[in-house]
Formats: C-alpha cells, structure tokens, sequence
C-alpha cells in the first residue's frame, strides 16, 4: 500500500478514492430545483443535537493527525539525541494516549454516524413508504416497481450519505490539511512548497481518470441493470412457465450471454484505468518521499533542520496526500447526495389524485347501498399520475384521452345482486373500481351508504367494500398471513369457518403445513381454483356489507368454478353486490342486468326481460351457449 493510502490521520482510504473518481460527474450539469437544499437542512434538524456532536468528534479526530508527527520529532530531537530516556518515555507513552483517544474518538464519531445516517434512512424510507401507498391504482399502472424500489433503496441511501460520510470526511479532511499544512509549513517551508509541487501530477491523473470511469461505470451499472432486469423477469413464476411453454432456452442464454459480455468488457477496461491510477497513486508519493528525504536530509547535513523535524516532514506528508485527493472531489460528493434527496423528493411532491378531505365523514357501518348518479369519468393523463423518471419507457400522450364512461346511473339497493355485462374493454371493470374510490368521476358521483364516497373517509369506505378480482392475488406468505391480512385479529375459529364457508377447509388441512403452509409468489403453490377460494375466504373473514367480484371465475375449469361458485354463494348471502359475469349463467338469479358497451348502460333488466328484447344481451347470451 503507497503512502498516500495511509487511512490514519484523517487521510482518505484507496477504497474512497475510487469510489470519488468513478462518481457520476453529470452532477454538476444537473440544475436542482430551488429550495432543495434548504430542504435538505429540515431533516437535519431532528438529528442537530447528534450531527453537532458528531461534527465536534470529527474536528478534535483531524487535528490529532499532528500530534504523532511532532512528538516523533520531539523524541528524536530532545529524546533520543540528547539521550534523555525519561523524556523518550514519557513522550511515547503520550504517544499511545494520542493513539488511544483517537480510537475512542473513532468509535464515537462512527456510532454517532450510524445514529444519524439510520435515523435519516428511518425518515425517508417510512415517507416516501407511506406516500406511495397513498397513491392512486391509476399511479401503480405506469410506475415500475424496481424504480420505486430503487427510491427506497439506493436515492435513500445516497441522501443518508450526505450527512455522514460525506459531510464527516469533508470535515475531517478540511481540518486536515489546514493543520497539516501549517504544521509542515512551519517546520520548513521550503520542503512543503517543493512537495507541494509534485501534487497537481496527481490532480491531473485523477481528473482525467475520474472523467473516464465515471462513463464506463455508468455504462456497467447500466448493463448490469439490464442483466437484473433479465434475471428478474425470467426467474419468477410466470417468466420460468412462459420460457418453458415456448422452449425458447437457446435465444435466451445467446441474449444473457451478449449482455454479460457488454459488462466483462467494461470491467476489463474499469480494471485496467484502476491500476493506472493506482500506480500513479503510489509514483507521486514515492516521489513527494524522495523530495522530503533528499532535499530535507541536505537541509540537515548543513544543519538548517533536525533530524526530527525531517521525520516528522516525512510523517506528515502521508497524512496530507489523501485529505487534499478527498477536497479535490468535495464539489462531486455534495452535488450526488443533492441530486439523491432530489429524487426522493420528486416522489414525496407527487400529489396523489385521491386525496381525503380534513373534515371527511365516516361510512356507515351498516352501508349496504350503492349509487351511480349520472357519472361520466376519463382515465387520468401521466403527468397527472406519475413520473417519467418511473418508467423503463415513458411517452407523451400521442392523442387525447377518450371519456371511458358516460352517464352511468344505477342503483343496488341493500341484499341486490345487480351484474354488469357487455364486451371486452366496456368499462365494466372501470364501473367497479369507482365504488372503492380506486379512481375519482370526472362528473356526477357515486355514493356507498347514501354519501359521496369522496366526502367519507378512505378507510371507513375500504372496510364497507370487498372485492375478488379474477387474478387473487397473493402475498409470499402463509395461508394464515394472507387470510389475517383482511381482519388481524381473527381467532383461528373464525379464520376455519371462512374456509369451511369457502368451500377450501379441507384443502388446507390437507397441505404440509396446513395454515403455516406458505403459498409461494402470488400464490402459485395454489391452483386457480384456490386462490379464487381463498381469496373468498379472506373477504368473508373481513365481512363487508357490500362486495364487487369481478369475473371470479372467469379462467377456472368445470370443476374449479362449482366449487368457487358454492363458495360465493355464501360470500354473497345477505350482502349487496355487484357482479361481473364472463359466464352469463352464473348470473341468471340477478336482480338486475346492466349491458354495458363502449362505456354506457345500453340495457338493464333480468336475465327473462333482456332475453325477451332480443339486444345485445340476448346475442351476447346466444353467442356464449351457441359454442
């Protein structure tokens, strides 16, 4: 290891140094948005009485990196030459007390660190956590679940950053080389300038290495990214079963194998800048060593300088080579740690389009009732509901966003079935989703219980509805973690008679583990028909008054379907519901029937009236059983 490596006395690790040179210097170009740095200092500010006393660490550990070098020069001057062993003695023993208060110091500052640096990952995280999850289903549709990962994750970590390492190593090294400086100069003048001299050989190496690693180590987290991306996609369930179906192993591994090389040949070339910098790392102090002992020895020879003070020169200028590499950098550190608190903020500033007012009554706990008045309502544009910057491909709206529905009026009343059916793309599921406020109307309004359910809370709205979907999903979790999802405080009583009633009891007694089995990502240990069962037995564990199932069995065989249907038969007893059918036998026993197409309620009646009309309910209904 050179000189200039040396870790003690506040000089920078190599590890640092790389870690400077491969920054992303396109920092600097960036523009930050006004305020941002103010805003940076509000989250500093529940942590002021920690980062103070950290700073103070981080100064009393820098100046100490003088102390060693002057009480060698002390022992070899008045110690050692005059032979006087007391004062060798009692100057090395202050010696180890300096080594011992600088460990101390060390380990105070970096629990001080840990306390802020976590404390500030704590606040983000949870933030931005919270914030997302507020969020409309109309944001999820769009953002990529890796970016969001990634602010959670690397933005996060970036901003803790700037108030630890980099904020302490700047500190640190500033004091450094201001004391260093000093003290080298003050010893002689001479040999520091001529130091001194050596060091923009190194600047300049590093500048220009620093501007090559920075591209090609933006190229290889790029296509390292790529080849997680790949990885993640093939690896999961329905990636591994679509591989499979389509045999397509040969295309893929040629694909992984020609994104891997991209990769290996970048960290051939990343490789080979690192040595080169390497080397001159350990050139330029090797030769700064070679100035203080040759010019310096002279100086003694002719008796201008001690033999001490030439040893302490030289101790010096090892902790003085690493802190001014650091500095040189400083500019790169700040304006990363910024543009990471910058990313985290362009997720906690984007409005959610559901927003619950201050004053917000509560539903009902009896609401059994749902209302569509005159309600016309358009998918939200991007911008409104996310951000570029979320999105592996984002583009522009290329046309106008067409109303998806049009004056859509019903009611179900309290114990109604009322079913919605009509084609593909309708808007029947669109329908639905409004009841749980997943989206708000354009116009008109839709009431659950006889209120707006924009005027209610979210929460007492999501405890009046339930839903099953036709793709249950699932958490990597036990059947009991899934089930206690809808209602924690179940007993295992009423979680066996959610499955009893849900016609899946005896499935689940049957695996391995029975409710401690897990069911494996999204579920995929369990069969369609399982998932579907569960997923009721879940919503009869939450017991809501009104329940939306849409097209719950839409993608089940014969068998599948009698028993999730006999399940929803007690799902739906005594509750309000609204169902869509991609079977239109399991509707016959509605209430009522709302055809839907392109948006608009073309029919409503019973399964005899509508079939009677001869419309699109009878073609549709005729076309189904004609197969």
């Amino acid at each position: 290891m050179g000189p200039g490596f040396g870790a003690s006395g506040g000089a920078m690790g190599g590890g640092g140094i790389m870690r400077n040179l491969r920054a992303d210097r396109t920092v600097l170009e960036r523009g930050l948005p006004k305020g941002t740095l103010k805003r940076v200092v509000s989250y500093a500010r529940p942590h002021r009485a920690l980062l103070g006393a950290f700073l103070l660490f981080t100064i009393f550990d820098a100046a100490l990196v003088v102390v060693t070098p002057l009480l060698t020069q002390r022992i070899i001057d008045d110690g050692v030459l005059q032979k006087n062993v007391t004062l060798v003695i009692w100057l090395a023993a202050a010696m180890a007390l300096v080594a011992v208060v600088d460990m101390i110091f060390g380990v105070i500052s970096g629990w001080l660190s840990t306390r802020i640096g976590e404390g500030l990952i704590f606040d983000l995280r949870t933030q931005v956590f919270g914030h997302v999850q507020r969020q409309s289903l109309a944001f999820f549709t769009r953002a990529q679940t890796g970016a969001l990962v990634s602010r959670l994750n690397t933005d996060v970590l970036g901003a803790q950053r700037a108030f630890t390492s980099t904020l302490s190593n700047s500190v640190s090294n500033l004091i450094s080389v201001v004391v260093v400086g000093a003290a080298m100069m003050v010893l002689s003048w001479q040999v520091t300038l001529m130091c001194v001299a050596l060091f923009p050989i190194l600047f300049l190496t590093s500048r220009w290495v620093g501007r090559q690693l920075a591209g090609l180590t933006r190229e290889q987290m790029d296509g390292n990214a790529a080849l997680a991306t790949t990885m993640t996609e093939r690896f999961n369930v329905g990636g591994a079963l679509l591989l499979k179906l389509f045999g397509r192993r040969e295309d893929e591994d040629a694909a992984f194998a020609q994104r891997a090389d991209v990769v290996r040949r970048l960290g051939i070339r990343i490789a080979l800048l690192t040595r080169m910098f390497g080397a001159t790392m350990q050139l330029v102090p090797a030769l700064a060593t070679a100035l203080v002992y040759g010019f310096g020895g002279w100086m003694v020879i002719q008796g201008e300088v001690t033999l001490g003070t030439l040893t302490a020169l030289g101790l010096l200028l090892v902790r003085l080579l690493g802190p001014l590499q650091a500095l040189s950098n400083v500019r790169i550190d700040v304006m990363t740690a910024l543009v990471s608190f910058d990313r985290v903020f362009e997720v906690l500033d984007l409005p959610s389009l559901i927003q619950e007012k201050p004053d917000a009554a509560e539903v009902p706990r009896d609401a059994a009732s749902v209302r569509f008045r005159h309600v016309a309502f358009t998918y939200p544009r991007a911008d409104e509901v996310s951000l570029a910057s979320l999105e592996a491909i984002a583009r522009p709206e290329s046309r106008e966003v067409r109303e998806v529905l049009t004056d859509i009026d019903f009611a179900a009343e309290p114990g109604e079935m009322v079913a919605l059916v009509g084609p593909s793309g309708a808007g029947k599921s669109t329908i639905t989703h409004l009841i749980a406020r997943l989206y708000d109307v354009r116009s008109g309004s839709v009431e659950v219980g006889g209120q707006d359910v924009r005027e209610v809370t979210l929460e007492s709205l999501e405890a009046a509805v339930g839903y099953v979907t036709q793709d249950a999903h699932m958490f990597h979790d036990t059947v009991r973690g899934n089930l206690l999802y809808a209602r924690p405080g179940a007993s295992d009583e009423e979680v066996w008679a959610a499955l009893e009633a849900a016609q899946i009891a005896a499935v689940i007694e049957a695996l391995p583990d029975g409710l401690d089995t897990v069911v494996g990502d999204r579920g995929y240990r369990l069969s369609g028909g399982e998932r579907q069962r569960l997923a009721i037995a879940r919503l009869l564990l939450k017991a809501p008054h009104i329940v939306v199932l849409d097209e719950a069995t839409a993608h089940l065989d014969s068998e599948s379907e009698a028993a999730v249907q006999t399940a929803l038969d007690a799902a739906l007893a005594g509750r309000t519901s609204i169902v869509i059918a991609h079977r239109l036998s399991t509707i016959r026993a509605a209430d009522r029937i709302l055809v839907i197409e392109a948006g608009r309620v073309v029919e409503s009646g019973t399964h005899e009236s509508l079939l009677a009309d001869g419309g699109l309910y009878s073609e549709l209904y005729e076309t189904q059983f004609r197969r």
